[in-house]
């Protein structure tokens, strides 16, 4: 079965990556995909929050968190989140070029998170001996954060996939919805961070 539905701007539709049945039926299923996600974040969350000051005789938030680190981190994803709606946007304008540009760049501050993360807890570890079996607020920390991480770097393998795949197709009625998906994906991953900010790293230091 073909799936070369190619767009032309004199006939591509406002909306490419729901023209069709197909990316109608993607766009459905991811938003019950994302009510999944939503669940299991919220129990992680609810976890940390009950076991945050459980610390063994260990050290305890204020004391490991800085917030100079966490807040170039934020920044990093925050701003990767503007270059892929940057993405969608020449999409939508039949640019795949362009697109696939900023999708990059995306894959680039993304990776720059990952990196800072990783930095982040290696220095916990080498500074204080703060593990994931140091304490029950060490397994509730590396859990929520850790998972969070590995949905980061799912999304970053994501998008690489779909730009490697599609590189010689350009646009069409098939792929636009895959692209418009992982930009959501994206969105919702940065959405959990600013809890997380919030919650573990901002509450961590003042409560």
């Amino acid at each position: 079965m073909s799936h070369d539905h190619s767009l032309n701007p004199e006939t591509m539709p406002n909306e490419p990556e729901k023209a069709t049945l197909e990316g109608k039926n993607k766009f459905i299923g991811f938003w019950f995909f994302l009510g999944g996600e939503t669940v299991l974040f919220a129990c992680l969350f609810g976890t940390y929050l009950a076991l945050r000051n459980s610390t063994a005789g260990g050290p305890a938030a204020n004391e490991l968190f800085g917030l100079g680190l966490v807040f170039i981190m934020t920044i990093l994803l925050l701003t990767s989140s503007l270059t892929s709606v940057y993405a969608i946007y020449h999409m939508k304008n039949n640019d795949f070029g362009k697109m696939r540009l900023w999708f990059i760049i995306t894959i680039l501050l993304g990776f720059a998170f990952l990196g800072c993360e990783i930095y982040e807890f290696t220095h916990y570890i080498h500074e204080y001996g703060f593990t994931f079996t140091s304490s029950a607020f060490g397994s509730a920390f590396y859990t929520l954060v850790g998972f969070h991480g590995g949905h980061v770097l799912f999304g970053l393998c994501w998008m690489i996939a779909l730009i490697i795949r599609n590189g010689k197709r350009g646009l069409n009625l098939y792929n636009a919805p895959k692209f418009y998906v992982v930009s959501l994906y994206w969105h919702f991953i940065d959405v959990v961070w600013v809890f997380i900010f919030t919650v573990v790293y901002l509450m961590g230091k003042v409560v």
